[in-house]
């Protein structure tokens, strides 16, 4: 099972696939000036929400729970400084 790690801001928050939504809509937050979204919860729950702003570190991770590779890089934003690169 793949679990995605997402760090903002140096807090964890984990996250069960796919989070191709979730990493388009932070990135079109970023991209406006700033905006919340909502992280959902790994299990169950209103999960949180979390003002977006340019500048503001963030990295995915994806973490193999109970497989070979215990955790591998995704093709990671930097911060939001190089929008373009993502």
């Amino acid at each position: 099972m793949i679990v995605n790690r997402l760090t903002v801001d140096g807090k964890d928050y984990f996250l069960p696939d796919p989070v191709t939504e979730l990493r388009e809509k932070i990135l079109e937050a970023v991209k406006s000036g700033g905006g919340y979204v909502n992280i959902p919860p790994l299990r169950g729950g209103p999960g949180i929400d979390i003002l977006f702003s340019p500048g503001m570190p963030v990295t995915w991770t994806q973490i193999d729970v109970g497989g070979e590779n215990e955790t591998t890089a995704a093709p990671a934003a930097p911060d939001f400084d190089g929008l373009d690169s993502l």
